[in-house]
């Protein structure tokens, strides 16, 4: 089922019994810096507009808090440098890794996982990543910035070096080029590319076609908000991690996914923290 986000938002949030508490926080001191680039539904960027779950909770919540948030469009590889060197305030949405974990707090919002996704076909399923390694016939995109961990990063690694990997910008180049047969293989969260595909005319009909394959290396884990230790004040930082625990308790970023995503989707890749 296709929802618009911003219907979806306004109807989600106007049940969340956060605003009483919200509204008791102290106000930020200033403009809140959100350097995004478009994830799936979780961030939507186009024509100058930023949609999707945390532009909409975001900006829902923002005012109650008494916090602005200023978006900006950067691709995935800019944005985490961004956040690495305290130019940005927040980075979202990601997975918790030890890495972001210097430069941030994290606070989850929901259960994630990357599998392995390609269109379907009578190739045999692939059990680890070791078996993705031997297949060398099989060329795998990923989108530069994006770290499921080390496990992930080991892969990508070695993938290269076997010169079968192919970096990209962003979810929906690495769609086209699934869709155009120039690489077999995708590393990422199955609502990732299901919201690309459904935004990118030209792989229509492609979400009915494409084969989920999770492995061992890839487990379950959690993605959310990760606030800046670098950029903010501490009643800033405070501020933020508040208003962040208080949404991700509600459960909105979750049911979000559950009205957007087909089940089969779903089911692979986000659950509940």
């Amino acid at each position: 089922m296709h929802v618009r986000p911003h219907r979806l938002f306004r109807k989600l949030l106007a049940a969340l019994p956060l605003a009483a508490a919200v509204a008791a926080h102290a106000d930020c001191t200033r403009d809140i810096v959100v350097p995004v680039s478009s994830t799936g539904v979780s961030v939507i960027v186009g024509n100058g507009t930023y949609s999707g779950i945390y532009p909409e909770l975001f900006r829902s919540l923002g005012p109650r808090a008494g916090c602005h948030f200023v978006f900006s469009s950067v691709p995935r590889a800019r944005q985490e440098l961004m956040f690495e060197t305290g130019k940005a305030d927040l980075l979202l949405p990601a997975t918790r890794t030890p890495a972001r974990d210097q430069h941030g707090i994290f606070v989850p919002m929901v259960g994630h996982r990357a599998v392995l996704i390609s269109l379907q076909s009578p190739r045999p399923q692939i059990i680890n990543a070791q078996d993705l390694l031997d297949r060398r016939d099989l060329r795998v995109a990923v989108v530069r910035g994006y770290d499921y961990g080390e496990a992930y990063q080991a892969l990508v690694r070695e993938l290269a070096r076997q010169g079968r990997l192919f970096t990209e910008v962003d979810p929906t180049a690495v769609a086209r080029l699934l869709h155009a047969g120039a690489v077999d293989i995708t590393i990422m969260g199955p609502t990732i590319l299901a919201g690309s595909i459904n935004r990118e005319t030209r792989v229509h009909g492609m979400l009915d076609r494409l084969r989920l394959e999770p492995i061992p290396e890839l487990p379950w884990q959690q993605t959310g908000v990760y606030v800046s230790r670098h950029s903010l004040t501490p009643d800033d930082r405070a501020a933020l991690i508040e208003l962040l625990e208080r949404a991700a308790k509600s459960n909105v970023v979750m049911e979000g996914f559950q009205r957007y995503h087909r089940p089969e989707i779903l089911s692979e890749s986000v659950r509940p923290r």
